[in-house]
């Protein structure tokens, strides 16, 4: 991916995680490209579905659409801010279209760029404002938010927002991963017992995940320590 930043993982997992468990406090990049690629999948056909259909939303949805197309090509120093031909920018347009649906997916690129980039204070700004009720895009913001958390090195409020990403998922695809996410997190900070019950989910919610045929070496880890 292009132009994207560095910074130090500040929880230091190699201490206790193999880079093979990792996922994205270790890989943030691969596993927010993954996030990025749903939301703006999914967005997509949401973006058709509402913004064309509903006239008083062209405008708004047009007026995105470029900073869509930066978002994918991953220029996000771009698709956050704007360009010389006249797109102005995922952060202006949050604010410009404030309480609109295109002002709210927005926040959601927007957020989802500073966090490729890094800057994962002002990807928690914009993450934290987005909201929707689905049980695919909103559970991957609120994960990506927890991810933020995370490289931030807050480590309680990382694995609670995770928790949450998984319990509003409700899904093979997502909440697996959540989960092991938060646990590795409780690990890190001794919390073993929250960590074994994290993983227990895993394996008793979703026994039909990728994630569950491996799941008894996160218990035993966690139990043995």
């Amino acid at each position: 991916m292009t132009e994207q930043k560095h910074t130090q993982d500040p929880l230091n997992v190699d201490e206790a995680i193999t880079a093979s468990e990792a996922f994205l406090i270790k890989y943030k990049n691969v596993m927010l490209g993954s996030v990025a690629a749903v939301v703006i999948v999914v967005c997509g056909f949401l973006g058709y579905r509402h913004f064309i259909s509903e006239p008083k939303e062209l405008k708004a949805s047009e007026a995105i659409f470029r900073g869509e197309q930066y978002f994918g090509a991953d220029n996000y120093e771009a698709a956050l801010n704007g360009d010389s031909l006249g797109y102005a920018g995922f952060i202006k347009l949050a604010d410009e279209f404030s309480g609109t649906a295109a002002g709210n997916l927005a926040n959601a690129y927007a957020g989802i760029c500073y966090a490729q980039l890094g800057k994962y204070e002002d990807a928690t700004k914009y993450l934290d404002k987005f909201s929707a009720d689905d049980q695919l895009v909103a559970p991957s913001i609120i994960g990506t938010l927890g991810n933020c958390y995370a490289q931030m090195g807050q480590l309680d409020k990382a694995a609670a927002t995770l928790l949450k990403a998984a319990s509003r998922a409700e899904s093979n695809s997502l909440s697996p991963v959540y989960l092991i996410q938060a646990g590795q997190i409780l690990e890190k900070q001794g919390k073993n017992a929250e960590a074994i019950e994290a993983y227990k989910q895993v394996k008793t919610k979703y026994p039909n995940s990728f994630q569950a045929m491996d799941i008894d070496k996160y218990i035993e880890r966690a139990s043995v320590k």
